[in-house]
């Protein structure tokens, strides 16, 4: 569904802007110096835009509620007027006129964030001055006013791009990450909970493209916040892991063969810390990389698989509580097998038969015995090849079910409430999916056929409207959208709704990003070098 706004969108937020618990949608007008509001109707649609004037170049969006009046307002840096703008609500959804506070001449104001810093129950505002090379914090008055900007310094031609905040030294005061994109470094700014900051900690990414946004999160499940970077023109995120209170570690990085391909999860040596193994498409391998459980790695080890290993996943296949690996083998028409030994090794290979050009693989218990059996979504041979689990490492001679189309990708989820698995198949060259229902046996009925966008690539499973129903969402790489086809409940699906990505999304994940309980979208878009995270506003069934 496509809603018009004014010139060049390029800031997005939500919020409930008019007190009737629905959220409604926000975004600054570039090119016409305006915020248009949506508001919504709660059952993922939304009324026409209402415009506000805004200072030059609106970019960067916030809400809160500033003034205390329970209702939410609006901050918007504007980037050409070197201005903060902010726009209290008053009625029902309508916002008052702009209010600005003028930054330094050439400040070109990137990034905006709100907290409340000095710890008097009041909001404030910290942006990220890109022209200047500084932080400038603004604290808030009751009345939503704001006072005179506070200067913190980001170095000499650092042009800060993008901030974040958090607590990162447990000390109850808030801080501030911030990218800059001219030194290509990492600052951290630690709170003193009265409004200022101390010095800067600069941490060099030693990239040579430069920093474009920061996020944070809990990554590997210490209690400590990591800061996540993304860059232009390079394919990596950096994740910088805390040692030290109020300290990052430079990034670390680990070494693969060529051509890493696919990654999946586990405790392979039952120490309760995760690790992980990536498939090398053209070495024939797979390295495992055990984890210490403080965000660092011991050096890869490698199991020689068959050629052409794309895609990889993790369960216990033989029963004895360890973790196994398998893969697909596209260029070799196999899948192998690697059982663990519960000290983070693995024993020697066992292949199977698989389809032609085998290109994902998933698991599940698809006859109902317990034991883990093997779906594989073949390329070139217009099917999907099932395995049935013996329970001891071994698998059943591979069954066929036809998709008509090359199978790029396969998921499994019960999607008519019969506690039976059922199976999802991306149709990469025929604009659809494939629905085959599960019998609770071991086979499936016919595929059913829904229609996507063009090449569907990715497929992934979960329940996005929060009606206990599994939904589908796909990747389609060819006109860089995502499709979402909500489930009845009963193994059919509703048409696909189509939302708008970067060029070329390859893969998805989906979960809750904000903790807002709703869940969101995250797809890769493989021409254009960019992730992209966006909620999922879909209506309930």
């Amino acid at each position: 569904m496509t809603y018009s706004t004014g010139d060049r969108p390029i800031g997005l937020a939500v919020g409930d802007f008019n007190n009737d618990t629905r959220l409604d949608i926000v975004v600054s007008n570039s090119g016409n110096n305006t915020i248009g509001v949506l508001l919504g109707y709660g059952n993922g649609s939304f009324a026409s835009q209402k415009t506000y004037s805004t200072g030059a170049y609106p970019l960067a969006l916030a809400v809160s509620d500033f003034n205390n009046d329970t209702r939410p307002d609006i901050v918007v840096t504007n980037y050409n007027d070197n201005t903060i703008g902010v726009l209290l609500r008053y009625d029902r959804g309508a916002m008052k006129n702009e209010i600005t506070f003028t930054s330094s001449t050439g400040a070109h104001l990137r990034s905006v964030a709100v907290f409340d810093f000095n710890d008097d129950s009041l909001l404030d505002i910290v942006v990220a001055n890109y022209g200047t090379n500084n932080l400038g914090v603004i604290l808030g008055y009751e009345n939503g006013t704001f006072g005179t900007e506070i200067m913190f310094s980001t170095g000499l031609k650092s042009h800060p791009c993008s901030i974040a905040i958090n607590d990162f030294n447990k000390d109850g005061q808030v801080d501030i990450a911030v990218v800059n994109c001219g030194t290509k470094s990492l600052s951290t700014f630690l709170g003193k909970g009265n409004g200022t900051f101390e010095s800067q900690a600069n941490y060099s990414t030693s990239f040579v493209s430069a920093p474009l946004a920061v996020g944070v999160g809990d990554i590997n499940s210490d209690g400590r916040s990591e800061i996540i970077v993304a860059y232009d023109d390079t394919d990596n995120l950096d994740v910088f892991v805390i040692y030290d209170i109020g300290d990052f570690s430079h990034q670390t990085t680990y070494s693969t063969d060529p051509w890493p391909r696919s990654v999946a999860f586990g405790d392979f040596n039952n120490d309760t810390r995760l690790d992980f193994v990536v498939t090398t498409v053209y070495y024939k391998n797979v390295a495992v990389f055990l984890g210490y459980g403080n965000g660092s790695l011991a050096n890869q080890m490698t199991y020689l698989t068959e050629n052409g290993s794309i895609s990889v996943a993790v369960g216990d296949f033989n029963n004895d509580a360890r973790s196994d690996i398998i893969v697909a083998n596209y260029l070799n028409n196999t899948i192998s097998v690697l059982l663990g030994y519960g000290n983070g090794s693995f024993a020697t290979q066992k292949t199977f038969s698989a389809g032609y050009y085998p290109y994902c693989v998933a698991i599940g218990d698809f006859n109902n015995d317990s034991r883990l059996d093997i779906v594989v979504a073949n390329f070139d041979r217009n099917s999907v090849t099932v395995l049935l689990g013996y329970g001891n490492g071994s698998f059943a001679s591979q069954v066929n079910y036809s998709t008509g189309s090359r199978s790029h990708s396969v998921a499994v989820g019960d999607f008519n409430n019969d506690s039976r698995l059922d199976i999802v198949v991306a149709n990469f060259d025929n604009n659809s999916i494939s629905v085959l229902l599960g019998y609770g046996n071991g086979s499936f009925a016919r595929q059913v056929k829904h229609s996507t966008g063009t090449t569907p690539t990715f497929v992934a499973v979960d329940d996005v409207n929060n009606d206990s129903r599994l939904d589908i969402v796909v990747t389609n790489g060819d006109d860089n959208t995502v499709s979402v086809l909500l489930g009845y409940g009963n193994g059919s699906f509703a048409s696909q709704m189509i939302y708008s990505t970067g060029n070329a999304p390859i893969k998805v994940v989906v979960g809750d990003l904000n903790n807002d309980a709703q869940l969101d979208i995250v797809t890769n878009s493989y021409r254009d070098n960019t992730t992209l995270s966006s909620p999922i506003m879909v209506p309930t069934m």
